[in-house]
Order: C-alpha cells, then sequence, then structure tokens
C-alpha cells in the first residue's frame, strides 16, 4: 500500500501542475485580471486591452505616450488628454486648469493630412484652397509650390498639380472615393440595376436572385417568399410589431418598456432585447404567445447593440462602458468579453455564413471594423469622414453593409472588403437623431427620435421616400424578421467560433477528465502489482463527450474549438 500511496501522491501533483499550467500567462505576456493573457507591451500604454481596465490599474509607470491619472495609478493616451471626456477615475485627465495651460500631443498627421503649424492634422485637399483652415493659417503659405513632390500629395495614384493646390486623379476604370483614394469601379454597383445578383455581359446587365427571393415582374427587385415580412420596434410603451409597408398588427411585450437594441431568432420567434442604459438583457417571445420576458445577462455598463448568430446560437452584443463586444450562449451563459479596447462602441452585426463579425464605434476615432466570430482578423472598413455610426445592418445578398450616421446625418454603405462606399440616403428631415436601422429586399428602414417616426427609402439612393408611423414615443431599435434573413446551413464545413478564454466550466471539465485518466491508469497499476494471481486486463475508459458547443473532444482530452481566418 506504500507504494500506491506514492503513485497517488504522485498523480495529485501532476494534475495541480497541469491545471496550474493552464492559469498562467505564457512568457512576454500580461495576465489580466478576467483570465485573459495580452502582449506585455501593451500593459500600462494608456488603452484598455484586457477590457476589464486591469492592464492599466495600479500602473506605476507608464508609456511615453501615455498620462498617469492620480491616485488610482491608471494610464491613458494621450490622445484622449482634454478631449471632452474623462477617462481618469477622478476626471483629472480632462482638469480645467491643466486643459487650458496645457495642449495635448497630436497625433502625427497621415499622408493624406497636412500638419499645421501647431500639430493639428486637416486634409490635404484642403491645402491652398482660399480658405485658412488651420489657425495659424500655415495650409495657405508657399502655394506656388509643387505639392505632388511630397508624398505624391496624398494621392493614391495620380496627382495633378495646379497654380493653386493640386488635384488628384485616377486612371480608366477607377474612381476617385473621398478626393485622395482611386478604386477600381463595380459596374453593378456604380449603377444600382439589379437588387441582388447581376452579370455584365457584352455592356448588358443580367439580374437574378438568391435562393428563398423571387424577382418581380413589375419593378424587378428581388421580393421574399413564404412569409409576411414584419418590422419588431422597441419603444418607452414596449415592443410592436408591424408590416414592412407601416400597418400595425399588435403589442407584442408591453413588458420590455424602452428604446433599447432588439435581436431575434427567427426560428424559434425568440426576441432579445437590452434595457436603455443598463447592462441588462432579456428574452421575449414575438410569436402572439403570453411569455413573461426572462432576464439572460445582467452586469455593468450600457447595452448599444445586439446580434444573434442563427448558426452556432451565439449573442453578441456591445457595451460602451466596458469599451467591448461581447458573447454569450444564447440562454446568456459562457458570457464573456470577445474584444477589448474599443472606443464607445455601438451597432454590431453577425454573418456566420461567412463567418463576419461587424462592428461601429463612434468615439474620437469613429470606424467600422470586420473581424472573425472569434474577433481575431481584424479589418477595417471605414476610417474616415464618420463622425457618429449609431446603427448597422447588413444586406447579406449583396454583401454591402449599411449605416446610419447622426453626424452627417445620412445613410452610407460599404462592401464587406471595405470598397465600393456610397451615400444613399442623405439628411431629409428625418435623419436628425436616427436610433435603428434595417435593410431588406430593395428598401433601408430607419427609427428616427426628434420626429418620432419609422422611414424608409430605396436603399440605392434614398428615392421613394416613406413615413411608416409616426408619434411613435420614443422609438429605439427595429429590425425586419423573416426567414430567409436567417437562412440555414448549407455547408457542413463552416467553422465553430469559440470563446475567446478558457472558462472555468472547462478547466472543471480538465479536471473531471484527468481525475479518471489518473485513476485508470492507478488501476491498472494496482492489478499489475498488487494482483498477481489474476491476468490483469486493461479497461477501455469510455468518457462522455461533452455537450458544450463550444468544446470539442479530442483524442488527448476536451479543447476549445478553434475558428477558421475567414478574412
Amino acid at each position: 500500500m506504500e507504494h500506491l500511496g506514492r503513485m497517488f501522491l504522485l498523480t495529485q501533483l501532476l494534475t495541480f501542475h497541469l491545471i496550474l499550467g493552464l492559469l498562467e500567462c505564457k512568457n512576454n505576456t500580461f495576465a489580466c485580471s478576467n483570465g485573459r493573457c495580452i502582449s506585455q507591451h501593451l500593459h500600462c500604454d494608456g488603452t484598455d486591452h484586457c477590457g476589464d481596465g486591469s492592464d492599466e490599474a495600479t500602473c506605476q509607470n507608464c508609456a511615453a505616450d501615455s498620462f498617469l491619472c492620480e491616485g488610482g495609478g491608471m494610464c491613458v493616451a494621450r490622445p484622449k488628454l482634454c478631449d471632452g471626456r474623462p477617462d481618469c477615475p477622478h476626471g483629472q485627465d480632462e482638469d480645467t486648469e491643466m486643459c487650458s495651460s496645457t495642449r495635448p500631443i497630436m497625433p502625427h498627421c497621415t499622408s493624406s493630412e497636412f500638419s499645421c503649424g501647431d500639430g493639428v492634422c486637416v486634409p490635404h485637399t484642403w491645402r491652398c484652397d482660399h480658405t485658412a483652415d488651420c489657425a495659424d493659417k500655415s495650409d495657405e503659405e508657399d502655394c506656388d509650390k509643387n505639392e505632388c513632390l511630397v508624398n505624391n500629395g496624398g494621392c493614391s495614384h495620380i496627382c495633378v498639380d495646379q497654380s493653386m493646390g493640386f488635384l488628384c486623379d485616377c486612371p480608366a476604370g477607377m474612381r476617385l472615393v473621398y478626393d485622395l483614394q482611386c478604386e477600381e469601379i463595380d459596374l453593378c454597383l456604380e449603377t444600382d440595376i439589379c437588387s441582388q445578383l447581376c452579370r455584365r455581359v457584352n455592356g448588358t446587365f443580367h439580374c437574378g436572385c438568391h435562393e428563398g427571393y423571387l424577382m418581380s415582374p413589375k419593378t424587378g427587385e428581388c421580393e421574399a417568399q413564404g412569409y409576411v415580412a414584419q418590422i419588431v420596434l422597441s419603444s418607452s410603451a414596449g415592443v410592436r410589431l408591424f408590416s414592412t409597408a407601416g400597418v400595425q398588427y399588435r403589442e407584442t411585450d408591453s413588458q420590455l418598456q424602452g428604446p433599447g437594441p432588439l435581436a431575434v431568432l427567427t426560428a424559434d420567434h425568440s426576441l432579445y432585447w437590452a434595457r436603455p442604459g443598463q447592462a441588462s438583457i432579456y428574452r421575449s417571445s414575438f410569436d402572439g404567445e403570453p411569455q413573461a420576458p426572462v432576464l439572460l445577462w445582467e452586469g455593468h455598463g450600457s447595452v448599444l447593440g445586439l446580434a444573434v448568430d442563427w448558426i452556432y446560437k451565439l449573442l453578441y452584443w456591445t457595451n460602451s462602458d466596458t469599451h467591448s463586444v461581447n458573447v454569450a450562449r444564447l440562454d446568456g451563459s459562457a458570457e464573456r468579453i470577445l474584444i477589448g479596447g474599443l472606443d464607445k462602441p455601438t451597432g454590431v452585426a453577425v454573418e456566420p455564413l461567412l463567418g463576419f463579425l461587424f462592428w461601429a464605434e463612434s468615439g474620437s476615432s469613429s470606424r467600422i471594423v470586420r473581424a472573425g466570430l472569434d474577433g481575431q482578423a481584424r479589418l477595417p472598413l471605414v476610417t474616415t469622414a464618420i463622425q457618429n455610426p449609431v446603427a448597422i445592418s447588413l444586406d447579406m445578398p449583396r454583401k454591402l453593409l449599411y449605416w446610419v450616421d447622426s453626424g452627417p446625418r445620412t445613410i452610407s454603405r460599404v462592401g464587406f472588403d471595405g470598397r465600393h462606399r456610397k451615400v444613399v440616403v442623405e439628411s431629409n428631415g428625418y435623419l436628425d437623431r436616427p436610433f435603428g436601422l434595417a435593410v431588406f429586399e430593395g428598401r433601408v428602414y430607419w427609427s428616427e427620435q426628434a420626429t418620432q417616426s419609422i422611414c424608409s427609402a430605396d436603399k440605392h439612393n434614398g428615392s421613394r421616400f416613406r413615413l411608416l408611423l409616426h408619434n411613435v414615443s420614443s422609438p429605439g431599435g427595429l429590425l425586419v424578421v423573416h426567414p430567409v434573413l436567417q437562412p440555414k446551413v448549407i455547408s457542413h464545413d463552416l467553422p465553430a467560433p469559440s470563446l475567446p478564454e478558457t472558462t472555468y466550466a472547462v478547466l472543471s471539465l480538465l479536471i473531471v477528465t484527468l481525475s479518471v485518466l489518473l485513476g485508470g491508469v492507478l488501476l491498472w497499476w494496482w492489478r499489475q502489482n498488487l494482483r498477481p494471481s489474476r491476468t490483469p486486463t486493461l479497461q477501455n475508459l469510455s468518457m462522455k463527450e461533452s455537450q458544450d458547443p463550444l468544446i470539442q473532444v479530442t483524442a488527448s482530452g476536451p479543447e476549445m474549438c478553434s475558428v477558421k481566418d475567414t478574412a
């Protein structure tokens, strides 16, 4: 039995070291309080990379381009100093006396920008345009010089010098985007003749529709088949349901009061809603059956965007206070911060058939970004001429993303690859304070809080404007519900997404699995050494597969599912 005791002690030590190895971050990494591991050089650089702020808390020395908050030991990036928004726990970065005497360090201007004498960056095309845009008027000095000799004037292709200033030009087959960049012309997207599929053969356009749609002989647009599309809208009076023509059907849930973001799972008629100004998410139903809302998740911050992955049954949302995109199962379990360190994230959308996750940020550097479902392989889609994107929506048949910007009061679109950007709806008196956005068939729909209305327009050019509903009390999130918008899986080769960090549930499963394996080894050793009268036989260990859809069991034990890089 002494040998057995030693073997048992050895197995316990082995189990302890294996588990300890899972909890520790590798060399040259920083261990966040929430279990994430980030690169060491990101520690105390002024940006929340952990998602919980632990990499910027209790910092004694900040990076050279960061500001040390008093008392809390937190680092804040220099560009956020005196930007009108408190980032330090006690707001020292916005101290009136300090900001009046200290000019924050300005970021280095890009090749498409001109650096004023005081360090402020302005678009290069503003130089020598007979209007002083710099405070020191340095953008109107030395205008007789050839600007094209320096960085090609910021032009991506052709720079044409003029007597005053310069112009950017593009080769044949390309067009100029925002005065500086050239991109190839897609005549199908340029003309917007087709509603969905488009082919150009010998100068003639041939239009078609995806599965689930039929082309209307009257309008030539692709119309969804087999189900009457409905719009779900949140408001201060509750969640309402009405047709795309503006005919109201009913109030689905008066208990979900407030203009919060919405998401649906069409397959089982589940409705997801977030309470405005709070970090709480509820599930209800929109099939007409009475059902008390179920609280799925409650935390800290404010949820501004919701999206459902109908393939892998996951829920994504943005949290403006934690500066993150979060993910959880549809029952609210296994909730994790997927992407942290964001600048005022707002809208979020998901396209699981292609493995894409999209989100918008409306902070000092507003942008729209695409990533994989695991938050990796990030690709910025929109980074210029964007101010306050409050909501995003996908036109999946055409692989286009739409967003509504409350700054210039416009609705725009861009391809999933970041090309073919276009403004489709301009300010028309019904875009002063937009909130929700949806795209369906040939139209774009939005809610507008200033006029308390629900509107729609042609998704190509903003024509055929319609006022669907008016006098709606605090209209909020809206979306179109139709089975064709959440198609079933056709290919079985799609990679399953996983939560980014190992959860305690997984650790518990690992402990149990290791215990079973080590117990089997002990049993075999005991039969080999202490029961010589019987022929030892090796028992086959049968381990039940994990019921967790985010975990797959391999020969060496459970592992988190990996996500194929789709970018």
